[in-house]
């Protein structure tokens, strides 16, 4: 081993941290040093052979290897054998330290005594410091209290640590402090210990005797009374200890000779005793100045006053007979009795001297009446016992001028209680308002009702009349939610709540308790219908009506207003009209475009937070006439067909195509020929339905040539129809070339004529059907008739033949009946 001091310039210097684990590179004997590489001793490093790095082998402990705390590095030497030439090369390996060690304490705990009369600012030294075996900042201690409660800090120089007092100390105030000493070290992660510091406030002599509070002030000393009696006996106190807190009592000069006589004084108890026999005819009164004394503090005094009493002569006495209820010389009497005798009242007189009975002008309501050299007690109005359930009557008797008082005499009268008092409620009207959708249990209010009587007849308990969905609690009155409350199903509660007390027969009170349901938003938005159907014709205006939305909601105020209706379907031609609750056209629609549009529209309530209701609505657009029909055969107006000659009658020989985008009859289109050129009767016609152009005759040689059909095409758009036109050209020729045509006649009707009646010959069967079976209905109807008719005449027929033969045989029978 060797330190700092020992170290060598020649010698190679390595630095480690103590606490290292097992194999941490510490250097290299390389830079300065080939190969090979021996270690003379490997104690704590290892050395690697090619390379020459420096290892540790072992946990190296600053403290266990370095012990003596000395100044300066902790270091250890060792030797290495390097090279091919063995040469020797001394290393100095230095331990650096870490902050491994805690402050510790000798002693758990440390005890200092200190005197109450200390001035501020003294300082008391700490022997017991706290020890770290760790060096520099590490092994450096500082020192803080805890718990002090500001009467203590603690002051640290170099070498010392003191306990310096802050405030005015006060043994009798508070005798002990328990302070916590912290010691911490000067790591960078600092480590701590604790330690009590028992801080013992001695006793000085600053505190003097004082008299109890309850020392007796008075004291009484019958007739007859025997040396030795104690009269009171007196306490003082001194808040000092041991010898600072004895005390001796002592009578003050100032008290009367006739007292010195009469009295004692022990001077260590503050016992008064009598220091003689007393008997006096007279009563004597007496005050006793008494001093409680104690070294180097003035005395103490108090002032006792006693009263001796003489020997009494006989006194007159009072012989109660009861003629009410009593109970141990008390006397029991209902309330509300009308005026009552409770008792005869007889004087005893032992003495010569006759005395009088009379009550004490607080002895209200009775009176006490002469009877006979006796005296009656009565009530002198009916008694309450609300009012008052107790009464002390005090008798005095007195001397028959009333100049002397001889004595006074209790008679205790009790007032026994009936159930003479309903139950009465704080408030005849109570009003709660509770939230719906109440939790069951839920408390909702209590109601108190208080009953003047006594005992049972005051026990009062509850019940609820009408309660609905709440309930009370019998005994405490505490109205609770029964079930679930819905303000939609009923805003307002009106209970009668009963209060019973325990008479027999019981009386009731009542009062009445206002339920208001507050609202929550527990209602969405509701339409009438979960889908609208509207229909509107495509021409429609803009902002015209399509139809009312209806939508309500049954909550109240802001939760019950409908704040928003709208539609959630982009770029279509409606809007919701908030004021009028309608759906209105805000564009053009077009059924031909697109016959029906399907949204959805939400409504939304004023709540918070607010609940919302989707609906469909499904719009359909009825057609108009708004579309004339295109004809896409022929194709032009100079198309050309060659038609032979040899072609027979009733054969179609073209056929006009034509649609119209409308719906319905809008769209049913109808053909009609309203010009031919040549303009002599063509042989030629048009289905006004199909469309089909058909020869009507045999063609002739005069029919050769071009025909040309002016054909009107119409829809059944009503009030008036669209229409549109086209010219058919026809070349009836032996030869089936191609025909051209370059130019149409010149053709401009005035004014087109009226469209041909539609004939249906899908109706006119249907006509002819229903006819026929009316007809056969009709004929099975009368045959139907004829048979019941045929039925019934028979029926009758028979039934006057069984009549005649019944009245045959009944005049048989009368005709035979004398022959007996």
């Amino acid at each position: 081993m060797a330190s700092a001091g020992q170290i060598h310039s020649s010698a190679l210097c390595f630095t480690i941290l103590e606490e290292q684990e097992a194999g941490v590179k510490i250097g290299s004997l390389s830079t300065t040093y080939s190969a090979p590489y021996r270690l003379l001793n490997e104690r704590y490093i290892r050395v690697d052979e090619s390379t020459g790095d420096l290892f540790t082998k072992e946990r190296i402990d600053r403290e266990t290897l370095c012990p003596s705390h000395e100044d300066g590095d902790c270091t250890f030497s060792n030797t290495a054998v390097v090279s091919l030439n063995f040469e020797v090369v001394q290393m100095i390996i230095v331990v650096d330290d870490i902050n491994d060690n805690a402050p510790v304490f000798e002693r758990n705990e440390i005890p200092l005594h200190i005197p109450e009369d200390v001035s501020v600012g003294t300082a008391f030294p700490l022997d017991d410091q706290a020890q770290d075996k760790d060096t520099g900042n590490n092994g450096l201690i500082h020192y803080h209290l805890k718990n002090s409660g500001g009467f203590f800090a603690i002051r640290q120089d170099e070498h010392e640590v003191e306990l310096v007092v802050l405030r005015e100390l006060d043994r009798e105030t508070q005798g002990n402090h328990i302070l916590v000493l912290v010691a911490v070290d000067g790591g960078s992660v600092p480590l701590s210990a604790t330690v009590n510091l028992s801080v013992t406030v001695t006793d000085v002599d600053d505190n003097c005797p004082e008299f109890d509070a309850d020392s007796p002030i008075t004291a009484i000393v019958l007739a007859l009374g025997i040396k030795g009696t104690a009269v009171a006996q007196l306490k003082a106190t001194d808040k000092d200890l041991g010898q600072n807190a004895q005390i001796t009592f002592s009578f003050s000069r100032q008290i009367s000779d006739r007292a010195k006589v009469l009295f004692d004084l022990d001077g260590h108890t503050g016992l008064i005793s009598l220091a003689v026999d007393v008997q006096v005819d007279s009563p004597e009164e007496h005050t006793l100045k008494v001093l409680a004394n104690s070294p180097l503090c003035p005395p103490a005094q108090t002032q006792v006053t006693v009263y001796i009493q003489p020997v009494a002569s006989p006194e007159p006495s009072i012989k109660i007979r009861f003629v009410t209820e009593h109970k141990n010389q008390v006397i029991v009497l209902q309330e509300n009795e009308p005026p009552t005798v409770l008792a005869l009242l007889e004087l005893g007189d032992t003495s010569t001297a006759k005395g009088t009975l009379s009550l004490d002008t607080d002895s209200m309501p009775f009176s006490l009446k002469p009877q006979a050299g006796s005296y009656l007690l009565s009530t002198s109005k009916p008694l309450d016992f609300e009012m008052c359930s107790e009464y002390n009557v005090t008798v005095i008797i007195s001397d028959p001028h009333g100049t002397r008082l001889h004595r006074r005499e209790v008679i205790k009268v009790l007032v026994e209680d009936v159930n003479d008092n309903s139950p009465k409620f704080e408030q005849a009207r109570y009003e709660k308002d509770i939230k719906e959708n109440s939790e069951p249990g839920e408390f909702l209010l209590k109601v108190q009702a208080t009953d003047a009587d006594s005992h049972q007849f005051g026990k009062v308990r509850y019940r609820l009349r009408n309660g609905g969905p709440f309930r009370i609690h019998e005994e405490t009155g505490l109205i609770s939610v029964a079930e679930s409350l819905d303000r939609e199903q009923q805003e307002t509660y009106i209970l009668k709540v009963l209060a019973r007390d325990g008479g027999d027969p019981p009386q009731e009170g009542f009062a009445i308790v206002s339920v208001n349901v507050l609202d929550l938003n527990d209602n969405p938005p509701a339409f009438p219908t979960p889908h609208f159907y509207f229909f509107i014709s495509e021409s429609i205006s803009q902002l015209s009506q399509v139809g009312k939305v209806t939508v309500s909601d049954a909550d109240k105020g802001d939760n019950g207003l409908i704040v928003d209706v709208r539609i959630l379907n982009e770029n279509v031609p409606f809007a919701i009209d908030l004021v009028q609750r309608s759906l209105r056209s805000t564009g053009e629609v077009d059924r031909e475009k697109q016959d029906r549009y399907d949204l959805l529209v939400v409504a939304v309530d004023g709540g918070s937070p607010a609940l919302s209701t989707t609906v469909k609505m499904t719009v359909f657009i009825e057609d108009v006439n708004d579309n004339q029909p295109q004809v896409l055969l022929p194709s032009s107006n100079l198309s050309c067909l060659t038609i032979s000659p040899a072609t027979r009658a009733g054969s179609m020989v073209t056929k006009i195509y034509a649609i119209d985008e409308d719906s319905g009859m809008n769209s049913d289109i109808t053909y009609q020929i309203i010009a031919t050129k040549p303009a002599l009767h063509s042989p030629f016609q048009i289905d006004q339905h199909s469309g089909n152009i058909t020869l009507v005759q045999h063609l002739s040689g005069e029919d050769y040539g071009m025909h040309h059909l002016f054909i009107v095409v119409r829809d059944g758009g009503k009030p008036d129809p669209l229409q549109t036109t086209v010219w058919v050209n026809l070349l009836v020729n032996e030869t089936l070339e191609k025909c051209h045509i370059n130019a149409v006649p010149d053709y401009l009707p005035q004014r087109l004529p009226p469209p041909l009646p539609v004939k249906d010959c899908k109706c006119e069967s249907n006509a002819w059907l229903i006819f026929y079976c009316g007809l056969c209905l009709l004929v099975i109807s009368v045959c139907v008739l004829l048979a019941v008719t045929v039925v019934f005449i028979k029926r009758k027929n028979t039934k006057r033949k069984e009549e005649k033969k019944n009245v045959w045989e009944t005049g048989n029978l009368c005709e035979l009946k004398p022959l007996n």
